[in-house]
């Protein structure tokens, strides 16, 4: 036996939990009491990893021990504990010590005895990691994964992603493993080291691993507990991350990782990089060390990070020491002397590089000019100089060098063999999962033919990593339709149906499903009689082969019937389990996601990828294969301590229920609602609060009750100091930055308590509510700090709304449409003219009001707070221009109504100067970009015009403004002022027409109203166009009342007028007499001296009588009552005149009174397109 010591705190962190939970708590608690040499086994090899100072140790068996003693293998890979360094030393002899302790029972503290409370209570905390410390340990967790470490790459990066080492070797088939830091700049992010959260250069922490291994997230949250967080006790998940690089071509699907509220780290499966899809899938993770240190070692500011150096982390440089100079320096560069023109020229001159060494087949120096581009192009976007649209042109160029580097480069490494596919030096992974639970050692026994069949619960869960919250709820219908349906296809007979989800399930559970199908008989067609039988009547090979197939022998059995050949075949039922597995498969197959990703190569795309199958028909197993994964009787609860979900054994369908709610898994939607509902209630009112119903009820509690598997909501606090900002500010960061629910005054509606409710997700047992509170409380601060840093400069003396106008002018609005200076012009000079051309003017303060809104709408897009949020545009328009007083109440309102609606559910303006504000900047961004070639396409709509037009006729619609369209969009483009712009016209109002018909369709008016209306030109007048539509819906299907006639009567009084003079040779004639009566300067159709007898005299009274009733009329209604009481008159002229008389005047006249009667319609609905008609 060989001895070895453990240091107290080293002692202390393996029975905590950091280590591997070696040491037994006896032991480990004589260990912190005093050093202690513990025997350990000669033959076993030591493992060694840092806890502070300290040097923690794990014993791994000898050579030649049962690999169970193993500790668990991570992704295929060596049995290297997580976290730890490769083995320093091996000591020599004998017995192996017993495996440590499963992670549940590191973790669990249940069972302390007041002895081990007491003791850990004396223990001091370990030291915390330095900014180098942190480093280094994940180099060192990595490497023990198989990573190479690499460098950081030696040009300006914007992420880690752009390195080489991620970007390049995420392409083609080679496996590759790669961690390394990477100092990231942003230039945009600079603040002058002012800002305690905001950094020009900050440090990311790269990996890459090609491909995918199926154990990544347990893989990332085992490099946390290396970083001495623990996973158990902290709010960790996974939130939605759809992950782009337009200047690289790239994207990719996964995740933001929160610990307590603060993203620390992105989650992305690589999917396409330089404008195709990749080969094999890579993981891509990228952690944000400063974010991660300060909430380590609880320090508010990024100059205050303990760095590195001195003998204890106390005595270490500060971040501040070493990078503070650097900062400032570059800080002044990038926002204040980085001159914009000379930066602009360096873009060409670097995109020029660039493709000459293209040419020269030098596809890696060619990338490191692209980062410099793209360097180039985040200082130009620093300094204000690239507008929203204008960034489109930028990252198409960028988007372009990176599709012709990837294709170059993975050609080079064709070229070379693919070294790394036969090197050995990094193994392909197994990509698909082994079948959970044996599957395939316990088979679904051959279908059964005979015996009798009961009924039995099945259960069908479809294991995943965390989906997003926003797929979760629209995937169950779907879910439940296409089980539904495969039940049916299959006869089986089944009870009721019911769904249900978490982030990382979905489940169907039916009740009563028959465990056999029912025996059938059915008809099964053969030949024709014609060719069954030959001519003495016996049957031919065609027949007695029809009857071989179905196990028939005798021809009698057979019946002919509408001249072919039948059988009645007894079909006897089978086992259910056995024809349940493709169709499940098929169920599971047939969802649709709006974005879909792929993760080994089964090929399969879904939402996020799927680790688990479970499928139970009672106690039985249902050999379901999907995704590469076999499904078993195992579902998995909440993750344990190492960060691997625990897996439980279900071993009936109907104790599923009951297996996930012990496992921690709260299944039911309406539970965690309910849940989660009243323990926010409970936790405002603890401090005298409430939170608004509209939040409970709303898209946030929506989106929460999807981000968690077991609620436990957190009451945090800020400081009250905070409120003296805006509350739009307070809310927006609360609710849609960290979904939390704001907490108001009781009794002042919609006055904000410094408090909120956050909702963690985790084992109540271990969830350290004082830790999460906390840390959710630092990243509110740290958000509320931004925004009062923006704020203050915003609102600095002598700063109103009107001082940002000149900065629109460095924001291109599109680099041949102008900058947002420009566009604020247009829309100034186009808003008097809207609302002179209103039938209904606006009254002269609304007007005035639109119009001084009108020069300052745009304006805080240039204001530091917009920059930084985004979705406060408007929202701080309004406040910044009340706040100064410079524009009355209502010109600050319809600042803020410019940018309604923003989304489909969004609100839209209210008041008349809003309203032809937002409609006259949307007429603006269609008219200049159809101009200059920037129609959307069916695949792309970059500028969003398909949004913007649905914009102008929602706006419209609403609040009913009966504006024309062809006038509108003309005043544009005299305001845009190009020929290019008045020949867009056309284009722009067909445009908008399309978009008008889907919006009405897509409310659910028939599409053959919305075309009837639309084809008589009615979409010049939105508001019209939709009353009418929604009015002719209504009026089908009714029958003539004492009102008036129908619809049924009016397209009858319609049909056959319309048909007659629609022949081409009956319009000519109706064309020819108009223009001869106009060449005499007499009216066009005045047929009384032709027109004698009694039928044609009464069409034309009734045609004259509805003329003038059309004429005054208020609604379609109105046009239809018109129409409809020409029928009886019409029904008479067609049954006693023959129209087509040889006598020229008389069959003009006619034709021409058959005309009328046609046209009464015109400007409302086109009868020809209504169904039935």
């Amino acid at each position: 036996m060989a001895e070895l010591a453990f240091s107290p705190s080293a002692a202390t962190a393996l029975w905590r939990g950091r280590g591997t939970g070696v040491l037994s708590r006896a032991a480990a608690a004589a260990a912190r009491s005093s050093a202690r040499r513990l025997p350990i086994p000669v033959g076993a090899i030591v493992w060694t990893r840092r806890v502070g100072t300290a040097s923690s140790s794990f014993l791994a068996p000898a050579a030649g021990a049962p690999a169970a003693s193993l500790p668990p293998r991570g992704g295929g890979q060596s049995p290297t504990p997580r976290g730890w360094a490769r083995p320093t030393a091996s000591l020599s002899s004998a017995p192996v010590p017993p495996p440590p302790p499963p992670p549940a029972a590191r973790v669990a503290v249940n069972g302390d005895t007041p002895a081990d409370a007491a003791a850990m209570a004396a223990t001091p905390a370990a030291p915390a990691l330095t900014f180098q410390d942190a480093i280094a340990r994940l180099q060192a967790y990595w490497a023990t994964h198989g990573c190479l470490l690499m460098q950081p790459h030696n040009a300006e990066v914007g992420a880690g992603t752009f390195n080489p080492a991620t970007f390049l070797r995420a392409l083609g088939p080679e496996p590759w493993r790669a961690a390394y830091p990477e100092p990231s700049v942003r230039p945009d992010d600079a603040r002058y080291g002012e800002n305690p959260n905001r950094v020009a250069q900050h440090t990311q922490f790269q990996v890459v691993i090609k491909p995918a291994p199926t154990d990544a997230q347990a893989l990332l949250l085992g490099s946390y507990a290396a970083l001495g967080i623990d996973i158990a006790a902290h709010d960790v998940r996974f939130v939605e991350d759809n992950w782009a690089s337009p200047a690289l071509g790239a994207w990719g699907l996964g995740w933001e990782v929160w610990l307590d509220g603060m993203e620390i780290t992105q989650f992305t499966y690589f999917q396409a990089a330089g404008g195709a899809p990749l080969d094999a899938v890579s993981l891509e993770i990228t952690y944000g060390l400063e974010r991660i240190l300060m909430r380590q070692q609880g320090v508010s500011h990024f100059k205050d990070i303990a760095f590195g150096g001195g003998a204890t982390p106390d005595a270490a440089a500060s971040y501040g020491d070493v990078w503070m100079q650097s900062e400032v320096e570059m800080s002044g560069y990038y926002l204040d002397a980085a001159n914009v023109e000379r930066t602009a020229a360096f873009f060409d001159a670097y995109e020029a590089e660039a493709r000459a060494l293209l040419d020269a087949s030098l596809p890696l120096p060619a990338y490191t000019f692209l980062i410099k581009a793209s360097h180039v192009f985040n200082v130009l976007d620093a300094r204000g100089a690239v507008g929203v649209t204008e960034r489109a042109r930028f990252f198409g160029r960028m988007r372009a060098l990176a599709r012709d580097v990837a294709k170059m480069w993975i050609e080079r490494r064709e070229a070379l063999g693919f070294p790394l596919l036969t090197s050995g030096t990094f193994p392909l992974l197994p990509e698909v999962a082994a079948p959970t639970d044996g599957a395939a050692a316990t088979p679904v026994p051959p279908p059964s033919v005979s015996g009798e069949g009961g009924t039995a619960t099945l259960v069908f869960e479809v294991g995943t990593e965390e989906l997003p919250a926003g797929v979760v709820a629209g995937i169950l219908p779907q879910l439940e339709a296409r089980l539904c349906a495969a039940l049916e296809k299959l006869g089986l007979p089944h009870g009721s149906v019911s769904v249900d989800a978490t982030p990382r399930r979905l489940v169907a559970t039916v009740a009563d499903v028959a465990t056999r199908t029912p025996d059938v008989v059915r008809d099964v067609r053969g030949p024709p009689a014609r060719i069954a039988f030959d001519a003495e009547g016996a049957p031919t090979k065609a027949a007695t082969g029809f009857l071989r197939a179905n196990g028939v022998g005798d021809i009698r059995a057979a019946e002919q019937r509408d001249g072919y050949l039948y059988l009645s075949v007894a079909e006897a039922g089978v086992d259910a389990a056995a024809v349940l597995a493709s169709a499940l498969e098929g169920v599971v197959g047939g969802l649709s996601f709006t974005k879909v990703m792929r993760w080994n190569t089964s090929g399969v795309a879904f939402s996020r990828p799927i680790r688990s199958l479970l499928a139970l028909l009672g106690d039985r197993i249902i050999a379901v294969r999907y995704a590469g994964v076999a499904a078993g009787r195992v579902t998995y609860g909440l993750r344990d301590g190492r960060g691997y979900p625990v897996p439980a054994t279900v071993d009936t369908a109907d104790a599923y229920p009951s297996v996930l709610a012990g496992a921690g898994v709260v299944l039911s939607t309406a539970e965690r609602r309910r849940r989660i509902t009243e323990g926010v209630a409970a936790a405002a009112a603890a401090v005298g609060g409430v939170v608004p119903p509209a939040y409970l009820d709303g898209e946030l509690m929506d989106e929460v009750v999807h981000l968690v598997e077991h609620p436990l909501p957190v009451l945090g606090s800020y400081e009250a100091a905070f409120l003296d900002l805006p509350a739009d500010i307070l809310i927006t960061v609360m609710r849609k930055h960290q979904r939390y629910f704001p907490v108001e005054d009781p009794a002042s509606p919609g006055k904000l308590l410094p408090a909120f409710v956050t909702v963690g997700n985790g084992n109540p047992d271990t969830f350290d509510a004082a830790a999460v509170r906390e840390g959710n409380e630092a990243v509110l601060r740290a958000r509320y700090a931004d925004a009062a840093f923006f704020y203050a400069k915003d609102t600095a003396e002598g700063v109103t709304l009107g001082s940002f106008v000149p900065s629109l002018a460095g924001l291109t609005f599109q680099e041949n449409a102008g900058s947002m200076l420009d566009k604020t012009k247009r829309v100034a000079a186009l808003v008097p003219r809207l609302a002179a051309s209103l039938p209904v003017p606006l009254a002269a303060a609304d007007e005035a009001d639109a119009t001084a809104a009108a020069g300052l709408f745009k304006a805080d897009l240039a204001t530091a707070l917009v920059v930084e949020l985004t979705s406060l545009a408007g929202v701080m328009g309004r406040h910044y221009a009340s706040l100064t007083g410079e524009v009355s109440e209502g010109a600050a309102t319809a600042i803020y109504e410019a940018v309604l609606p923003r989304s489909a559910a969004d609100a839209l303006p209210a008041t008349p100067a809003g309203v032809v504000l937002a409609v006259a900047d949307r007429l603006d961004s269609l008219v200049a970009l159809f101009a200059v070639g920037c129609a959307p396409t069916s695949a792309a709509d970059p500028y969003a015009l398909r949004r913007a037009a649905l914009g102008v006729l929602s706006t419209l619609r609403a609040s009913g403004t009966a504006a024309s369209l062809a006038d509108a969009v003309a005043a544009a483009a005299d305001c845009v002022g190009t020929p290019e712009a008045a020949a867009a016209v056309p284009d722009v109002l067909d445009f908008m027409s399309r978009r008008l018909g889907a919006a009405l369709t897509d409310d659910g008016l028939p599409a053959d109203v919305v075309r009837a209306v639309l084809a008589a030109g009615a979409a010049d007048n939105p508001a019209a166009a939709a009353a009418t539509a929604a009015d002719l819906a209504a009026l089908r299907g009714a029958a003539a009342t004492d009102a008036g006639p129908s619809l049924d009567d009016a397209l009858a009084a319609h049909a056959r007028p319309a048909r007659l003079v629609k022949s081409p040779a009956a319009a000519a004639e109706v064309a020819a007499a108009a223009a001869v009566a106009v060449a005499a300067g007499t009216p066009a159709a005045d047929p009384t001296a032709v027109l004698t007898g009694a039928a044609e005299r009464d069409l034309l009274a009734a045609v004259a009588a509805a003329e003038a009733a059309v004429a005054s009329a208020t609604g379609v209604a109105d046009v239809v009552r018109a129409m409809g009481g020409c029928k009886a008159a019409v029904d008479a002229f067609f049954d006693g005149v023959m129209v087509m008389d040889e006598d020229e005047a008389v069959r003009r006249a006619r034709l021409g009174l058959c005309a009328r009667v046609a046209a009464l319609p015109a400007g409302w609905f086109d009868p020809a397109e209504l169904q039935g008609a």
